[in-house]
């Protein structure tokens, strides 16, 4: 640990993994890659994960993740606050366990190679793939599971 709880007892939730890890941060709100064609890989995203497109514009693309997390593709290039894109090993999202198996497929038959489904120690399952920008996704079902609901991240302390 590094020494910066968040002053909240997790008694007061249901489960650990409701309790916040932080005092001011919630969780994700966005997820932003660079890429030279955000059109072209909002429509894998779109086409091939089923996230709906919710905004786009010459320069970037944004699209839904859930109810409260979007996936934003930008083109190369210094934006409004001087974002620029970096260097990031890999993302995963959230999967649903038992259609796990049937996004693999999607995707193979989008002609992606796709590795797995793999199983992790715990019992919980990714699959990993190169979306068209070259950067490695996982989609893990983790959270699907109970350990996964009850702990959270938590259980990889």
């Amino acid at each position: 640990m590094c020494g910066y709880g968040s002053g909240v007892s997790a008694s007061l939730y249901p489960s650990a993994a409701q309790a916040p890890l932080s005092p001011s941060i919630a969780g994700l709100a966005e997820l932003t890659l660079e890429t030279d064609d955000p059109a072209g890989l909002a429509r894998f995203y779109a086409e091939v994960l089923g996230l709906e497109v919710i905004s786009s514009q010459p320069d970037r693309v944004w699209l839904a993740l859930s109810h409260d997390t979007r996936l934003g593709l930008w083109s190369p290039g210094a934006k409004e606050f001087g974002d620029r894109g970096g260097s990031h090993v890999h993302f995963a999202f959230a999967a649903r366990r038992d259609r796990l198996p049937e996004l693999a497929e999607r995707i193979r038959t989008a002609g992606v190679e796709v590795r797995g489904p793999v199983a992790h120690p715990g019992g919980d399952s990714s699959i990993y793939f190169r979306d068209p920008a070259g950067n490695l996704v996982e989609a893990w079902d983790y959270l699907d599971r109970p350990r996964g609901r009850r702990d959270g991240v938590r259980a990889l302390r």
